[in-house]
């Protein structure tokens, strides 16, 4: 299977790619409402084809859109992760508008070539290529990009405020019509927070937070997880039941995160003087998820798995142990050919419940001990 990164690189770009084509299909149609009957361009007397035009319109502005797209979500994105956002609306439109620029050069050789029928660089094609960078018509279709740009930009910036997959779901109105679905929640909690954030003060405390929540990004992101709150010190990550348990991913993700962090051991301790450690607690079922919100729309997950699972997550303490999840997950997922164990605990009652919950704790084979803080 594709690396779960590259999928979600993929879905973003794609994204992208289909608002350019939207401004590739619309700039085709206004052209042709522009120049009605007339079969060429009045600034470069070059010829004009509707279809072709459309074509090349559309088709470059998908290539254009998936190629902007990915090179903002795999690397320009994450060099402007601390600037406002004009800041970054402006530095990238001002980089991206170079290389658009050269790109709709490019196809305009290629649109001239297939037009005149002859090679990229005869002397009609050189010709009518100049003509065309030289005219206002050209100059207007770079503003007609930039603009493009623009809003491209503020659909990805307005998708990672939301969440990529949550942006989606509420373009396509997935779960406007509320659904009942199984799903993996894993409640993960720094240790000691309270005491910390004293130590630290508010504002040292809420920059500890926004690094740990940085590093966890690509741990959430190669297991396939969800990011459905942040609360205070605590993060709520969800994974659909076929996800969470494909390779164990939803476990898999707490160590990966515990092994981001202590790689930036270091870092922590000097910048911060302290090294954060977090619980997780996990459970699985039926939840309902549905768009609500008037004022301010989001999708949310109603059932009792989520206050189970919080509830299991707050007994990590009394265990001393750094994870703790239900038996009924601890029976679904994957036992062979695995680097840990389960080991079953005490039952956790539930208030307003006459069943018990069987708490299960996870041991690590010795060999396969990954370096993580006990709590």
């Amino acid at each position: 299977m594709l690396h779960p990164k590259y999928i979600r690189y993929i879905k973003q770009a794609l994204l992208f790619a289909c608002v350019w084509l939207l401004f590739g299909f619309v700039y085709g149609i206004l052209e042709k409402g522009i120049l009605g009957r007339m079969d060429y361009y009045p600034s470069t007397q070059n010829r004009y084809d509707f279809m072709t035009s459309l074509a090349f319109a559309s088709f470059g502005g998908f290539v254009m859109g998936f190629l902007h797209g990915w090179v903002e979500v795999s690397w320009l994105g994450k060099k402007f992760t601390k600037s406002p956002l004009w800041v970054k609306v402006v530095l990238k439109v001002h980089f991206y508008l170079v290389f658009i620029v050269l790109f709709l050069v490019l196809l305009t050789f290629g649109v001239n070539s297939n037009r005149f029928e002859e090679h990229l660089l005869s002397k009609t094609v050189l010709h009518s290529v100049e003509m065309f960078i030289n005219s206002f018509a050209f100059w207007s279709v770079v503003v007609y990009i930039a603009f493009g740009l623009i809003m491209a930009m503020l659909f990805s910036e307005l998708s990672s405020y939301l969440g990529g997959n949550v942006f989606l779901n509420f373009l396509f109105g997935k779960y406007h019509t509320p659904k009942r679905e199984g799903r993996i929640f894993m409640f993960l909690d720094m240790k000691s927070s309270t005491t910390i954030a004293e130590e630290l003060g508010h504002s040292k405390y809420f920059e500890l937070l926004k690094s740990c929540y940085a590093d966890m990004s690509s741990p959430i992101l190669e297991t396939s997880g969800e990011i459905y709150q942040y609360v205070g010190d605590e993060v709520v990550v969800t994974w659909p039941e076929k996800l969470g348990l494909y390779n164990n991913n939803c476990i898999a993700c707490f160590y990966k995160i515990s092994e981001a962090l202590e790689k930036k051991r270091n870092r922590y301790k000097k910048e911060f003087n302290f090294f954060p450690t977090f619980k997780a607690g996990y459970h699985i079922g039926l939840v309902t998820t549905g768009e609500i919100g008037v004022l301010k729309k989001e999708i949310i997950y109603t059932g009792d798995v989520l206050n189970t699972a919080s509830r299991i997550q707050a007994e990590c303490n009394a265990y001393g142990t750094q994870i703790l999840i239900s038996d009924a997950l601890a029976d679904q997922l994957q036992r062979q050919e695995q680097s840990y164990r389960f080991v079953p605990m005490d039952y956790l009652k539930l208030r307003g419940k006459k069943e018990q919950i069987q708490l299960v704790t996870i041991k690590l084979d010795e060999g396969n001990q990954p370096k993580i803080s006990s709590i």
